[in-house]
Order: C-alpha cells, then structure tokens, then sequence
C-alpha cells in the first residue's frame, strides 16, 4: 500500500479546511465539505480492502500504521462525516437566515469541521502511543469552539465545561501514557509507545506499573468516550453544538476515543490477563448504561435525550470490548457503525426540527408528523433504529454482544445490561412518540407547518436510515474486515 493512500483520509480534509479559509463561505464552496467526506471514505474503502489482501501498513518512518481495525473506524469516520457535511449547508442558511450566524461563520464552521475530520482520521491511523494521545487532545481543542459556536450563555458554558472534563480525563491518559512508556523503557526489547510494539513485547512490562498505567489510560480516554465516571460533559456538548457537529461527535469522536481504548486493551491483554482490563471496563459499561437510564426517564430536552443516548450506546461497546472473543468485539464494532449513521439522522433531524420549532424542549413539540411527516418520519424510524429493532444494523449487534456475553460467562452482567438497555428503550419512545403525535401546541411549535424539509437534508436522513437497514440486513464486504479487526484486538482466530 503507498504511502499517498494512508496519508489521503487525513489529507484531504486539511485541504478542504484551507479551501474554506482562502475562499471563504459561498455557494460555489459549499459542497466542498461533502466532497472531502466522500473522497475520504471513498479512500477509506480502498485501504480497507488492500488491507485485507495484502495486511497492515506503515508509512511515515513508521509514525502511521494501518490495519483491519484502523481500516474499519476510517470507513466510519468517513460515513458519517459525508452526512454530516451534506446536511451542512442546509442547516447553515437556516441558521443565517434567523440570523444566528453570517458567512464568516459558516467558514469558521467548515474550517474547523474539517480540522476535527483530519484529527480524528490522525488518532485511528497513529502506530504510536504519543501521537494518538496528541491527535486525541487536538480533536478536544478544536471541538471546543465547535460546541462554543453560537456564543450563548448556555453553549459557552458547555463548551468549558467540555474542555474542563475532558482535558483532566486527557490528563489522566496522559499520566498512563508515561507511566507505560517507563514501564517499556525497563521491558525486554525496549517497545517504546509503539502500538504493535508494545503488543508483541507486553510480556516484559511490571505488572504493577503496567496496571495502574491502564487504568489511568482506560478512565482518561473513556472520559472522551462518554463513559462513567467522566461523563458529564457529554450531554452538555452534544445538546449546544450545532447539530451537524453534535452528529460527528456523538456518531463518531466517542468511537475513536473508544478506539484508543481497545489499543489499550490489547496490551493490557497481553501483559495482564484477559481479566484486569474486563473488570474495568465492565464497571464503566454497567455505570455508563445506568447513568443513561435514570436520567432519560424524566428528561425534557431532546437533544440532551439523545445525548444521553450515546453514553448508553458506548457503554454498550464496551460491555463488548469486555466480554472479548471475535464475536463481541465484532459486534462491537458493527455497534459502533449503526450507532454512528443513527445517531446522525436523529441529530440532524433534530437540528432541523429545533430551527422550526425554536425550542428544544419535548413538551414544546407536538404534532410532528401531521405537519412535517418527512422529518416526523425520519426522526421515529432514527429513534427505532437506536433502540435496536429490526432491521436495522443496532439489532444484530447488540443481539451479538448478548449472545457472546451468555456464552462467555457474564450473563448476569449481561442481563442487567439488557434490563437497563430496555428501560432505555422505553423512555426514548415515549419521549419521541409525544413529539411526533398528538395536537400541535400553542405557540412557537406550532409553526413548523409553512416550512418544509430541503430536498437534500431530506435524501441525507433516509440514505442513512437504508444504509443502517442495509447493514442490518446483510453486512457483505464487512463481514471479513470485522473479523480481521476482531482477531486484531483479540488475537484469536
């Protein structure tokens, strides 16, 4: 595999985000984001594929490494980000048109999307430890301003609250991060921060550095992740930012920051056991899924419903990440993709339905679908997507984590997780059915009727409801690069 072809998912979006800075926000420039998405994923693709014929790549004297798993988490990067960006310009002329924003906004918006796209694509391509730690943090700097856009008390105070929590959870991986590098420098074969290094070498490391190194890296990035205890700045973020953004973030940054956990758990795996990183991380799933259920049922804001949705979601890869074995982790991973492409529709639908409304309240909306059946439309079926029914993707994996976790041992673990996941379930079905039926409010709800959904925002939410069916149903050329990533986390065959 070329170089050129490794460097291309990172690439291309920083020449997107200079674009956006010389020629500024216009109609001539709007799609560039959408196109930048679609030829990163388009690469994503062709990576995956030479990866599974000819295996793993380095480039960059070593500094980037490519290999099933890496290859898999671009095509979700590269998924989700051509809804969002393609959702973009909608959402942007709604918001000039209220006059929440100008085009010198938008630009900034777009430069710094694409910024986010790149850093994101950095942390799952780094073969070293280091470097995913700074692609990690780079992503924080930049999301900051993302959820600080709109500059209202409540977005600014999220986006504090976003880089308070996040950079001690980043702190904290940091100091793991040290920690197992001093433990790697005193290892037989000096691995260094070298991801496979450290896998192959694991041996060598001290037991009792390497386990408080993994702890400290496991509660660090799963701060990023939205998992339990760190998790309080998610819901918060995720409802401020502008919906595309909150869509990458939820659809995906969560999963890269679970990435760089995996690549911690194979270590630990190797140096530990199979059973200190399990016990860990089961602790955050069944926190995470927790959290998310006692404080969906009595929740009023749409947005933060959804956000809390995603703490519940990532708890569930890592019950899987957990449970271990090929069928887990694939499941897992296969979660992380339907999640990314639900969560997307329901953010963007939800973007859209709060610039129609003015509210993002659930009480405040009623009578969606008599007066906007499109977007009422897309909105339940993304709901019914996220709580796992069939077809959609959602319902095969999690039925896969369920079935590993009753194989492998853990059925009170996993039955508990199920119990929490169908509380869950319940409230957001609730929530949502409220929205969606019923008459229409007095006041600012009652206004959607003379504003219809744009064409192309229309086609971005049901082409990722069918491409969420359409892995539901049948997984075809993923099937193989899952288990390659599977047997890349597990070891296993």
């Amino acid at each position: 595999m070329s170089t050129s072809l490794i460097l291309v998912p990172v690439a291309v979006p920083l020449l997107g985000a200079s674009a956006y800075l010389a020629a500024g926000w216009r109609p001539s420039t709007r799609w560039i984001g959408s196109g930048c998405a679609g030829l990163a994923l388009a690469a994503a693709i062709i990576i995956a594929g030479a990866v599974s014929s000819s295996g793993p790549s380095t480039a960059f004297a070593g500094m980037l490494r490519v290999d099933a798993l890496s290859a898999f988490m671009l095509i979700v990067i590269g998924a989700v980000a051509l809804l969002a960006t393609t959702a973009t310009p909608a959402y942007l002329r709604g918001e000039i048109d209220a006059g929440r924003a100008t085009a010198r906004t938008a630009a900034r918006h777009n430069v710094l999307v694409q910024v986010f796209l790149a850093a994101m694509a950095l942390c799952v391509l780094a073969a070293n430890l280091g470097v995913l730690w700074v692609a990690v943090e780079a992503t924080t700097i930049v999301t900051a301003f993302l959820v600080g856009q709109r500059r209202t008390r409540s977005a600014v105070e999220a986006a504090w609250k976003y880089v308070v929590i996040c950079s001690t959870g980043i702190a904290l991986a940091l100091l793991g991060t040290f920690l197992l590098n001093f433990a790697a420098r005193n290892a037989p074969g000096s691995p260094g921060l070298d991801l496979a290094a450290l896998t192959r070498l694991a041996h060598g490391l001290d037991p009792g550095v390497t386990r408080l190194a993994v702890v400290l890296l496991l509660i660090g990035f799963g701060t990023k992740a939205g998992l339990a205890p760190l998790h309080a700045w998610l819901p918060d973020a995720h409802s401020q930012a502008p919906a595309p953004v909150s869509a990458l973030m939820s659809g995906v940054l969560l999963s890269v920051a679970f990435y760089a956990i995996l690549r911690v758990k194979v270590i630990a795996d190797a140096a530990l056991g199979a059973g200190f990183a399990r016990a860990v991380l089961i602790v955050m799933a069944l926190s995470s899924l927790a959290v998310a259920a006692s404080l969906l049922l009595a929740q009023r804001d749409y947005k933060r419903m959804l956000a809390y949705s995603s703490i519940e979601h990532l708890g569930l890869v890592a019950l899987g990440a957990a449970i271990g074995g090929p069928l887990a982790v694939s499941a897992a991973l296969l979660h992380v993709l339907g999640h990314g492409l639900a969560k997307s529709v329901l953010f963007l639908s939800a973007g859209r339905v709060l610039q129609t409304t003015g509210t993002s309240r659930i009480d405040g909306v009623r009578g969606l679908a008599a007066r906007q059946p499109m977007l009422a439309g897309c909105l339940g079926l993304g709901i019914l997507a996220l709580i796992g029914l069939p077809p959609f993707s959602l319902f095969a994996s999690e039925l896969g984590i369920a079935h590993a976790g009753f194989a492998a041992g853990l059925g009170w673990v996993t039955t508990a997780a199920l119990a929490l996941a169908t509380v869950i379930a319940a409230a957001l079905i609730g929530h949502t059915s409220r929205m969606v039926l019923g008459a229409p409010p007095e006041g600012p709800g009652a206004a959607t009727a003379s504003v219809p959904l744009p064409v192309v925002l229309a086609l971005t939410l049901i082409a990722g409801l069918v491409a969420s069916a359409v892995l539901g149903a049948a997984a075809g050329p993923l099937i193989s690069l899952l288990h390659n990533a599977a047997i890349t986390i597990t070891g296993t065959l």
